[in-house]
């Protein structure tokens, strides 16, 4: 496995907080005609009867909007790494019609990937805990959990990254108050620490381990893998404190010595430091390449009415234009050379995806 070296990286996926702020040319607005255009594509689908499951890019055509997303496309994987796209009229559109032109939008950008063993493809981001409640379940090591996924209570997330090459979220509805997207560039989160505990970074472009936990399939219940690796000259991240403290419980897995903690706490701080906090609209789509940037989100309350709760729809996409990844990384996402389709949660019965 290649780590990186003891020297900063540099370029477009080097960024701070502050440079969000200052900059719009992240954002990307989607224009009266590609809204023409994917409204287009929407009935032509519906005419035909099509399953969203089952659409091709060829059933959803978008001849001038493509050419918009293939630059997207290029500016996650070799520019900053995330883009927002502003806006979809979401208030046109039913919920059913809705996943039509997400999944629709996602065959253009790349090839959707399961985000969890059930075999969902696309994710509702919401607050099912104050829906439905949370039911209890046993983890390794014997204790107990919800098994509602974090990211979809009304608590915070911490900074991690997701089990693809680049995440979406569709905001259908936000919050009444709070739940702000937080992210931060993984590159300079490496520099600052390099520059600040170069002890704690060697440690960081060390494995550690995560658990496998929520996975069908595989043999082993965890994997080993560092924070910060390179591979080709192309940086790379996969971290989520919550898999590492899941890992943690299992008997065989090593046990984290207190400098690797340490580093895991410095990690976490200057992800706070570095990051930028937006509010999503109703109809944005933002875009995270996870290689190269961290995503977290804050507290939020719901408002009570009925069909009024925060409502994110989401897609998983493994990308044609991904980089290659370090030797040892085909743990976790299956394929490691650049342009593999790869990422996502196994299934039980065939694969990934």
């Amino acid at each position: 496995m290649t780590v990186t070296s003891a020297q900063p990286i540099t370029g477009p996926m080097v960024w701070r907080g502050e440079d969000l702020t200052r900059s719009t040319d992240w954002i990307r607005a989607i224009t009266a005609a590609e809204v023409e255009e994917l409204d287009g594509a929407l009935r032509a689908v519906q005419r035909r009867g099509l399953d969203w499951r089952k659409m091709t890019r060829d059933d959803f055509p978008l001849r001038r909007f493509a050419r918009s997303l293939a630059e997207v496309g290029r500016e996650l994987e070799d520019g900053r790494g995330l883009v927002l796209l502003r806006r979809i009229p979401v208030e046109r559109y039913s919920e059913d019609e809705l996943r039509i032109i997400y999944w629709g939008l996602g065959l253009h950008l790349g090839t959707p990937r399961y985000q969890n063993p059930s075999g969902e493809l696309i994710g509702d981001v919401r607050d099912e805990n104050r829906l439905y409640g949370a039911v209890r379940e046993a983890v390794p090591g014997g204790e107990a959990r919800s098994s509602r996924n974090k990211a979809r209570s009304a608590g915070p997330l911490r900074f991690h990254t997701d089990r693809v090459d680049v995440v979406t979220l569709l905001c259908v509805r936000p919050a009444a108050t709070g739940g702000l997207s937080k992210v931060a560039s993984a590159v300079a989160v490496h520099n600052a620490i390099l520059e600040r505990r170069p002890d704690l970074h060697a440690l960081l472009c060390e494995p550690y381990y995560h658990s496998r936990q929520g996975e069908a399939g595989g043999e082993l219940k965890y994997y080993a893998m560092p924070l910060f690796a390179v591979r080709d000259g192309r940086f790379t991240s996969q971290y989520s404190r919550t898999f590492v403290e899941a890992a943690q419980r299992i008997p065989e897995v090593p046990r984290m010595t207190a400098a690797q903690d340490e580093a895991l706490d410095l990690w976490a701080e200057v992800c706070e430091e570095l990051c930028y906090a937006m509010d999503i609209h109703p109809g944005d789509i933002q875009l995270l390449n996870n290689h190269v940037v961290y995503h977290a989100r804050t507290t939020y309350e719901d408002d009570p009415t009925p069909g009024r709760d925060r409502f994110l729809m989401r897609l998983w996409l493994s990308m044609p234009n991904s980089r290659a990844l370090p030797e040892g990384y085909q743990a976790l996402w299956g394929s490691i050379e650049p342009g593999a389709l790869r990422g996502g949660i196994a299934q039980a019965i065939g694969g990934r995806a």
